[in-house]
C-alpha cells in the first residue's frame, strides 16, 4: 500500500518550525516563479535551511522514511522505470519496485504533479521517502550520467533572470519541446496535460495515443508493440479543453464538433523532431482523438536491416532491379506495409532516378522523393494524382493505396508504360493480390502482364531481450504447427519471455517483421489469365520455392526472435 501524504504545505511547516522567515520564504518563492526550480533547492542554494533540517522536518511531519542514496546501487530495470528528464526535473530517483509498488527517493515529497506525473508514466503506486538534495543529485548524476543540474542553477540564480529570457533561450525554431516536460509556474494546466500525454507516449514508444470521451471519464490509451495500454485518466472537467488543445495544435477548427477533422503538428523531443498525424470523431460523449506517431528517426529505411527471411528479401532485390512492373504489399493496417515500400524507395533513390509518391497522407517525408498529398475534397484522388504524375517524367511511382478500379487502372497502365509502381492492397496473403485486381475490373492478361511481385506482411511481437529463456518444444508439437527445419539456421532455439520490468511483465518487448514474398514467375501465368483462385495460385508459387508467412514466422521462432504463440495467433495454416 502505497503512503498517504499529509496535505500540508512545506512552507508551512518550516515556519512551524521556525527553521526559515516569512522573508526568506517570500523570496525564494519569487525566485522558485522565475527559474522554474524547487522551493527545497532554492531554500537550502541559499544557505537559509540545511539539508539535514529539511529531510528531519520533511520525515518526521509526513511520517515517511528518509534514506542515504549516496552509496545505492540501483538495477538498471528499476532505473528504466524514470525517464532521466523527469528524474532531473523533480529531483527524484527510482529505489526499488515491490510488486506494483514504485519506491522513490525524493528532496520534495509534497510534490503532487511528480507523483501524478510518474503514476500516469509508469501504473505503479508511488511510495515516497526523503532524501538529501546533494545526495541525491550526485545519485542521479551516477545513474544517469550528464551534467550536472546545479550547474544550470547556479548559472541562473548567479544573475537577474527574467521569464522572457527563459523564453526565449527554450524556443527552438516554433516548434514544442516536450523533452525535459517543463512546468513552469505561469503554463496552463492543459498545456501541461497535453506535453504530458505526448510525453508518456514517447517514453512507452507507442504507436498511437487514443483519448476516448466516456459518460463519467476520458480514457487515454497507448498502442504499444500493437496492442492497446491505459494509462492513468485525466480530469473529465479537462475533457474539452484538452481536445481543444490538440486541435490548436493540429490546426483544426476548435469551434466543430459535428464533423470529423484531421490534421498535423510536429514538437521537438530529445533533439529529434517528431509528426502527429491526428484525426478528431465525434463521439456520444464528446470527440475521440486519436494521434498517430510519426517518429522518422524510429524508420527503418534499409531494406536489408527489415529482417526478412532469405527467400523473402532475395526476390524484394530481385524485383527492384526491374525496370519497370508492379511491386504490390498486402497485410491489415498497421502491419508495417507503408514502412517496406519507403524502404524500398530509399534503395532506389539514386540521382539518376525520378521518384514520386501519392499519399494519403504523406507520413514521412523523405529526402529527394517527390510526394504529393491527396486532397479528395476537392478532386485530387489517388487516379487523378496518378495520372498528373505520369506526366512528370518518372521513373518510380509509389501509390499509397489502390483503393478502386480507377486508381488500379491507372497504376496497372502505368507499370506497362515502362514504371516501377509500388503500392498496397488489402488482401489476406500475396497471393490473393492477382484475383483481388482481377475482381476490381483489370483484365487477367493486364494483370499478369504488369504484377512484378506481391507480399503479405505482419508484425509480431518480439521477446524481451532482458528475459528470454531458452524453452523444450515437443517434436510432436513442431509436427502440429507444420514446422520443417531450415537450411540456413545452424542452432534452433525456441524462447519465451519470463516476464520483467522492462516489458511490463508481458514477456515481449518490440517487433519483428515477417513476410511472405511472392515473385511472378512464368509458372503462375496461365493460372493467372484463367482466373485462378489464390489457394491455385499459392500452391503453385509454394511448388516455385515461395516460403509462406507461417514458414517464415516459424524461422523467426526457430532463431529466438518471437514465440511460438505469435506464429499462431498472426498466421494461418498452409
Amino acid at each position: 500500500m502505497a503512503t498517504k501524504i499529509a496535505k500540508k504545505r512545506l512552507p508551512d511547516m518550516l515556519l512551524e518550525q521556525s527553521l526559515v522567515t516569512q522573508e526568506q520564504l517570500r523570496e525564494c518563492m519569487a525566485l522558485q516563479r522565475n527559474t522554474g526550480f524547487s522551493l527545497p533547492t532554492l531554500l537550502v542554494s541559499k544557505g537559509y535551511l540545511s539539508e539535514e533540517d529539511l529531510v528531519v522536518t520533511l520525515s518526521e511531519q509526513l511520517g515517511i522514511p528518509h534514506i542515504r542514496v549516496a552509496h545505492y546501487s540501483i538495477p538498471k530495470e528499476v532505473l528504466a522505470e524514470v525517464p532521466e528528464s523527469l528524474a532531473r526535473q523533480y529531483q527524484m530517483l527510482p529505489v526499488s519496485v515491490t510488486g506494483d509498488v514504485l519506491t522513490l527517493a525524493m528532496v520534495d515529497p509534497l510534490n503532487i504533479m511528480a507523483l501524478d506525473d510518474l503514476r500516469m508514466l509508469t501504473s505503479y503506486e508511488i511510495e515516497p521517502v526523503v532524501a538529501m538534495a546533494s545526495e541525491l543529485q550526485d545519485a542521479i548524476n551516477r545513474h544517469y550520467g550528464g551534467e550536472k543540474a546545479e550547474d544550470l542553477y547556479a548559472a541562473l540564480v548567479g544573475k537577474e533572470t527574467s521569464q522572457d529570457e527563459l523564453e526565449e533561450v527554450k524556443a527552438y525554431e516554433d516548434l514544442e519541446d516536450v523533452s525535459k516536460l517543463e512546468t513552469g509556474a505561469e503554463d496552463e494546466p492543459v498545456k501541461k496535460l497535453a506535453r504530458l500525454i505526448l510525453f508518456n507516449a514517447l517514453e512507452r514508444g507507442a504507436s498511437d495515443i487514443h483519448l476516448e470521451p466516456f459518460e463519467k471519464l476520458v480514457r487515454i490509451r497507448y498502442r504499444v508493440d500493437g496492442s492497446l495500454e491505459e494509462s492513468k485518466s485525466p480530469p473529465k472537467s479537462l475533457q474539452s479543453n484538452l481536445i481543444a488543445r490538440f486541435k490548436i495544435l493540429a490546426g483544426c477548427r476548435i469551434d466543430e464538433h459535428r464533423l470529423p477533422q484531421d490534421g498535423r503538428f510536429r514538437i521537438r523531443y530529445h533533439d529529434r523532431e517528431i509528426d502527429f498525424r491526428v484525426a478528431f470523431l465525434p463521439c456520444k460523449y464528446g470527440e475521440k482523438v486519436v494521434l498517430r506517431v510519426l517518429d522518422r528517426g524510429s524508420l527503418t529505411l534499409d531494406i536489408d536491416a527489415l529482417g526478412f527471411e532469405p527467400q523473402a528479401l532475395s526476390a524484394f532485390h530481385e524485383a527492384l532491379a526491374m525496370p519497370h512492373g508492379m511491386i504490390l504489399m498486402s497485410g491489415p493496417t498497421g502491419s508495417g506495409k507503408t514502412t517496406t515500400l519507403y524502404s524500398a524507395l530509399h534503395k532506389l533513390n539514386q540521382i539518376d532516378t525520378n521518384l514520386v509518391t501519392v499519399e494519403d497522407p504523406v507520413e514521412y517525408e523523405l529526402y529527394g522523393v517527390n510526394q504529393v498529398q491527396v486532397q479528395s475534397s476537392i478532386g485530387f484522388t489517388f487516379a487523378e494524382a496518378l495520372r498528373q504524375i505520369l506526366r512528370q517524367d518518372p521513373d518510380v511511382i509509389m501509390v499509397g493505396e489502390i483503393r478502386d478500379t480507377e486508381t488500379a487502372d491507372v497504376a496497372v497502365k502505368a507499370a506497362l508504360t515502362g514504371h516501377l509502381v509500388l503500392s498496397t492492397l488489402h488482401t489476406n496473403d500475396a497471393a490473393g493480390c492477382f484475383p483481388r485486381l482481377i475482381d476490381m475490373g483489370i483484365e487477367p492478361f493486364l494483370v499478369q502482364s504488369s504484377v512484378a511481385l506481391a507480399a503479405a506482411q505482419r508484425l509480431l511481437k518480439r521477446v524481451c531481450a532482458n528475459c528470454k529463456e531458452p524453452i523444450s518444444v515437443p517434436q510432436e508439437v513442431l509436427d502440429r504447427i507444420q514446422y520443417t527445419p531450415f537450411d540456413y539456421i545452424e542452432e534452433v532455439q525456441f524462447v519465451r519471455g519470463r516476464g520483467c520490468t522492462k516489458c511490463k511483465e508481458s514477456g515481449y518487448r518490440g517487433r519483428v517483421a515477417v513476410a511472405e514474398v511472392l515473385l511472378n514467375w512464368p509458372e503462375l501465368q496461365p493460372l493467372v489469365l484463367r482466373r485462378a483462385s489464390g489457394y491455385e495460385l499459392k500452391d503453385q508459387a509454394v511448388a516455385c520455392g515461395m516460403k509462406t508467412l507461417r514458414q517464415n514466422a516459424l524461422a523467426k521462432a526457430a532463431r529466438g526472435f518471437t514465440s511460438i504463440e505469435q506464429v499462431l495467433e498472426h498466421t494461418g495454416a498452409d
